[in-house]
């Protein structure tokens, strides 16, 4: 998946596992970006009686950086607060919540919002409310307006969510991760030769299952500011994105059922850039070590992304379908177009009308050219369907970042910096053969824009 569980250690801590992250320029406000962030992957609806929440002591963060150096310039900071309103009741709620101050609500939650930049920190919000997970149609009849009430507008321009969605990637995970089966691509005949690994139609994992989103809606020009130092040019409106989540280094375990205390500085356990780098990129022995440092750190992992472990495997799992890849990979040239699409943006003049390079230092960062107008008509496959304003620009809730990712380890974007180099018929064809249409819950034409969460009585576990 893009980042659910994709490290052993964050594995085993999901209420910090930032699963994935969105930034693209609002379709609906194009003076604005929109910069969500998810967490807490893989929640079945029927959650109770203790429902999912953020992390009381995590400290969760979505960062910009407008100079290129993979550090943040400007940081939106979320912490979180829990309350219980009936300390000796079990339920989550004891009847419908209408509102979210419903006295019927027994554990809420809260958050801060604070924004770094320039070395100073401003708090923004303070103590607003997270709306209840969707329980069912008695106890939340009404989610979308709660949803609504938990969305706020603040004086300095930012529009902020923080509450359950649900989740919108879509990826066939079982077949992925059975040695790289990809259902549809066994129908394709490439030079009179018949593709087939697997039967069966392919099968979003995600599918029908939750996360939590800490989401800011930001005018461009509270992103573009530090940017200007550029001066005119391309590079000013590029900005890079990734999340983060932190926790304290000390835990003390609280002795006969008392409270675990936490003290010390704060330290990363987790982050995320582009979709899918520490989950199919960085070797697991090193996933722990990612997880931990900041962006600028990335050059130690440059390797990976000029050698990746996937491009040798498709040739070795597909015989005869790829030998031009397979070629390159033997030849051992770097790959400079995935060095460009995930490690410094891709420069003026390798695609008409785009870039979204920030220079040379190596950072995996979601890069974003804010001067690219959003499309009306989104293609799936972004920049490689011919639609600027999706992936790698940015990334959209609908973009098939899998399918692209795919196709360029594949070779499909080889030819950006080797004119010479011809990629296989299949490459272009690489997909696991799922859409946003395999989102049951759609998306929302507006911010949050993503999904209302299912809930747990019309959503049962599978096999319930």
């Amino acid at each position: 998946m893009s980042s659910h569980r994709e490290a052993p250690e964050i594995a085993k801590d999901p209420v910090a596992d930032s699963s994935d992250l969105y930034a693209f320029v609002s379709p609906d406000k194009p003076d604005t970006v929109t910069l969500i962030a998810n967490y807490v992957p893989l929640q079945l609806p029927s959650g109770g009686p203790n429902f999912f929440e953020f992390g009381d002591d995590v400290r969760y963060e979505i960062h910009i950086d407008n100079d290129g150096d993979g550090r943040p310039d400007v940081t939106y900071r979320f912490e979180f607060t829990t309350e219980i309103t009936n300390p000796n009741s079990f339920l989550y709620n004891t009847g419908p919540i209408d509102s979210l101050d419903s006295k019927t609500w027994n554990r809420r939650q809260f958050y801060s919002l604070t924004r770094v930049a320039d070395g100073r920190a401003h708090r923004l919000a303070h103590k607003l409310p997270c709306p209840p997970c969707n329980v069912g149609p008695l106890s939340t009849p009404k989610y979308a307006e709660l949803v609504r009430q938990a969305t706020f507008s603040l004086s300095t321009g930012e529009r902020v969510f923080a509450g359950q969605r649900a989740d919108g990637f879509f990826v066939d995970l079982g077949a992925i991760f059975d040695l790289g089966t990809l259902r549809p691509f066994q129908q394709l005949h490439v030079a009179g030769k018949k593709i087939f690994k697997a039967e069966g139609e392919p099968v979003n994992a995600t599918d029908r299952m939750n996360v939590h989103s800490i989401a800011v809606q930001v005018p461009l020009e509270r992103v573009r500011r530090a940017a200007k130092r550029y001066g005119a040019g391309d590079r000013a409106s590029v900005i890079g994105v990734w999340t983060s989540a932190s926790r304290r280094q000390v835990r003390v375990r609280g002795d006969r059922g008392g409270a675990d205390t936490a003290t010390g500085p704060f330290t990363q356990v987790s982050r995320l850039g582009n979709p899918l780098f520490n989950e199919v990129v960085v070797p697991m022995s090193k996933k722990d070590l990612w997880n931990s440092l900041p962006p600028s750190e990335d050059k130690r992992f440059a390797q990976f992304v000029e050698q990746p472990e996937l491009a040798a495997l498709l040739p070795a799992l597909y015989p005869d379908v790829f030998p031009n890849l397979d070629k390159l990979n033997k030849s051992k040239k770097a790959r400079a177009d995935l060095v460009a699409i995930l490690l410094t943006g891709v420069p003026a003049g390798l695609i008409d009308g785009f870039t979204n390079t920030t220079g040379d230092v190596q950072a995996d960062m979601l890069r974003l050219n804010t001067a690219i107008a959003p499309n009306r008509r989104p293609d799936r496959f972004g920049v490689l369907g011919g639609d600027l304003a999706g992936f790698p620009n940015g990334r959209r809730v609908g973009d098939d970042v899998v399918s692209i990712a795919l196709r360029a380890i594949a070779g499909v974007t080889v030819p950006l910096v080797d004119k010479t180099f011809r990629p296989d018929a299949a490459a272009a064809a690489v997909t696991p053969g799922l859409s946003a249409a395999d989102v049951t819950a759609p998306f929302l034409a507006g911010f949050p824009y993503l999904g209302t969460p299912y809930d747990g009585f019309n959503n049962p576990p599978a096999g319930a």
